[in-house]
C-alpha cells in the first residue's frame, strides 16, 4: 500500500470518528443549486461559496466546461433532484489557458507519460508509444477568460434539455484573492427569460 492510500484511509478515520449525523442528510441538495467549476486543487467551491455537505451539487471538470457530461450532470440535478438555481464558476490562471487541443494530441500522440512545460513551451520526457486516440477528444480549451464563461453558460441556457425556469450565473474565481467576480453578460444570457417563457408557453 502506497504512503499517499495510507494517508487517505487515515484522514477517512478520523473523518468517520466525527461524522456524527450527516448519515441522515436528504439525498436532494439542501440549497437547490448546483455548481459547475474546474478540478483545479487550488479551488474549494465549499469554501468559496459557503457551502455544507448536503447544500449542493458540484460538477467539476477540467476548465469547468459545459460538456455533454457537464450538462447530463446538471439536468438530472434538476429534473430528479430539484435544483433549482445554478452557476458556472471558472477561474483565473487555469491550466486549459496554457495549450490548446492541437498541443494536448500531439504529446498525446508522442507519449502517455507526464509531459514538462518550460520557456520553451510543452515538451514530452517520457518515451513512446503514445496513441491517436487524442483527434478525436474535443478538450475544451479556451484563450479568453471571460469568453470561456459566456459560451458556456449561453450552451446550457440554449440546451433543449434545460427549462427556461432555472437562471444560471457566470462568474469568475481569483486564484490570487479568493473572490468571486461576476461576468456580466455571462449571467444576462443565463437570465430567465420572459420573451422565452411566452414563446414556450405559446408553444406549449
Amino acid at each position: 500500500m502506497s504512503s499517499v492510500v495510507q494517508e487517505v484511509l487515515s484522514a477517512n478515520q478520523a473523518y468517520v470518528a466525527n461524522f456524527g449525523d450527516k448519515g441522515n442528510l436528504p439525498l436532494p441538495p439542501g440549497r437547490r443549486i448546483a455548481i459547475l467549476t474546474c478540478m483545479d486543487a487550488r479551488l474549494d467551491p465549499a469554501k468559496y461559496a459557503g457551502l455544507v455537505e448536503g447544500d449542493a451539487h458540484i460538477i467539476r471538470n477540467a476548465g469547468g466546461r459545459a460538456s455533454d457530461d457537464a450538462i447530463r450532470s446538471l439536468v438530472i440535478s434538476y429534473k430528479l433532484l430539484g435544483t433549482n438555481e445554478w452557476f458556472v464558476i471558472h477561474h483565473t490562471d487555469c491550466g486549459m489557458q496554457l495549450f490548446t487541443d492541437e498541443i494536448i494530441r500531439g504529446l498525446l500522440a508522442n507519449s502517455l507519460e507526464t509531459a514538462t512545460i518550460d520557456e520553451n513551451g510543452w515538451g514530452d520526457v517520457g518515451q513512446g508509444p503514445g496513441s491517436p486516440e487524442a483527434e478525436f477528444v474535443d478538450w475544451l480549451t479556451f484563450r479568453d477568460l471571460t469568453e470561456s464563461v459566456y459560451i458556456d453558460v449561453k450552451r446550457i441556457r440554449n440546451h433543449p434539455l434545460v427549462p427556461h425556469t432555472i437562471p444560471i450565473h457566470g462568474y469568475i474565481y481569483d486564484v490570487k484573492t479568493g473572490q468571486l467576480i461576476e461576468v456580466p453578460k455571462a449571467t444576462e444570457v443565463g437570465q430567465v427569460s420572459s420573451a422565452r417563457t411566452v414563446a414556450v408557453a405559446t408553444y406549449a
